[in-house]
């Protein structure tokens, strides 16, 4: 197998680690291919006799991996554990970092690198364990879910989910591990992301009345958005079991422009919510739609072209399992805590259980690093993910 160069001493004490540097070397930020990492946990796999099946998106250049290790009785579609983690993570452009950051770092009690917390970790200590699940012999199957673009909509784990149900695999219960501090979390937010496309009518900027000025248009929507989340952030609903107590309404880019003395004519930007159960997304999305509704009249009697147009961009439901589920106990007894949280983040855990997979998140790290220049995870939290991984083997092994 071929794998991105190693970095730095592997930790002795974390049998994970080798599997996360490898994992970490390489570079499957979303908008590039993650061939080369599946194939490689693909031959790491066949080391041990496991069959994997893959799925592509449609230019073939991003794969699903799903594998089963079989119960010691030959199943292996029903009554399964998954072990769910995405492979793709957020640039690093522009971030100053100071490591490089596909080569896992150990700096004093610290592992640094894009992806140690969010999300190569908890994939690669599974994947360690593997030997161990074997030869213990499990009284379930174990399946593992590597997907694609989940930082850009959860989009690999749909085309995954299809196919599992159409081959009939039938598991009980899903663990994502997205980092919770190795916190058994129940419930997140759902997410609704839009781009709103505004077209103006273009000008000298001398004669600005004459021009439809896309840029200000915009900025008017996006300060009705602000307005939004101020209310939600003064008056809620509340739910103080997030870490975020109420649903959050925010703009992340906007391009406009081309030159100071031009009235701009387009315009664009994207903003997202980020709502609690009891706030309905579309309802939100209505709000903004009549608001922008209302600067239409003044900008078609400049020019009869001009319009605000929006798409979506994804939608992710929220997670709410009320810690009663099957799996929910199982990682009540893995984790040796009986705390449930509640995390403002969104996951692939709402897509499973929308497949009639009932899911909770316990991973290791923290949201806090994620994303982050010099991302980094505690070397305690991957021994408290070993330490999962464990209490997990003795629970559904044989021996």
């Amino acid at each position: 197998m071929n794998a991105p160069a190693a970095a730095t001493a592997v930790s002795p004490q974390l049998i994970g680690m080798p599997l996360i540097r490898t994992l970490i070397g390489f570079d499957t930020t979303s908008r590039e291919s993650n061939l080369a990492l599946i194939d490689w946990v693909r031959e790491y796999l066949a080391e041990y006799g496991v069959d994997v099946s893959l799925t592509f998106d449609d230019e073939r250049r991003k794969a699903n991996l799903f594998a089963t290790l079989p119960a010691k009785d030959g199943n292996a579609t029903t009554g399964g554990i998954v072990l769910s983690g995405h492979t793709d993570v957020v640039p690093v452009d522009g971030q100053p970092w100071d490591t490089d950051p596909f080569a896992a770092t150990i700096k004093g009690d610290r592992l640094y690198g894009r992806g140690v917390a969010d999300m190569k970790s908890f994939s690669a200590i599974g994947l360690a364990f593997v030997p161990q699940f074997l030869s213990r012999g499990l009284e379930r199957p174990l399946h593992f879910a590597l997907s694609y673009d989940e930082e850009v909509g959860c989009i690999g784990v749909r085309r995954l989910l299809q196919d599992v149900v159409a081959r009939g695999i039938r598991p009980a219960g899903c663990i994502v591990g997205e980092p919770t501090g190795m916190r058994l979390v129940v419930a997140h937010k759902g997410k609704r992301s839009f781009r709103c496309r505004v077209r103006g009518h273009e000008v000298h900027s001398s004669l600005t009345p004459r021009g439809v000025n896309a840029v200000q248009v915009a900025c008017e929507i996006v300060t009705f958005l602000t307005q939004m989340g101020r209310r939600f952030r003064d008056r809620g609903g509340f739910d103080a079991a997030y870490d975020v107590p109420y649903t959050t309404v925010h703009t992340g880019v906007i391009r406009g422009g081309t030159a100071l003395n031009i009235v701009p004519r387009d315009c664009s930007f994207d903003f997202e919510f980020r709502h609690l159960p009891f706030d309905d997304p579309e309802a939100l999305f209505a709000e903004v739609q009549r608001f922008a509704a209302t600067l239409l009249p003044e900008m078609h009697a400049v020019s009869s072209d001009a319009r605000i147009e929006f798409s979506v961009l994804s939608a992710t439901p929220g997670l709410e399992t009320h810690g009663t589920s099957e799996i929910s106990e199982l990682g009540r007894a893995c984790s040796g805590s009986g705390d449930l949280g509640k995390v403002s983040f969104g996951t692939e855990a709402a897509l499973f259980q929308g497949s009639d997979i009932a899911a909770i998140i316990c991973g290791p790290g923290h949201i806090e690093q994620a994303h982050q220049p010099n991302e980094w995870i505690a070397l305690e939290q991957l021994a408290l993910c070993e330490a999962f991984m464990q209490r997990l083997a003795d629970r559904i092994c044989a021996t």
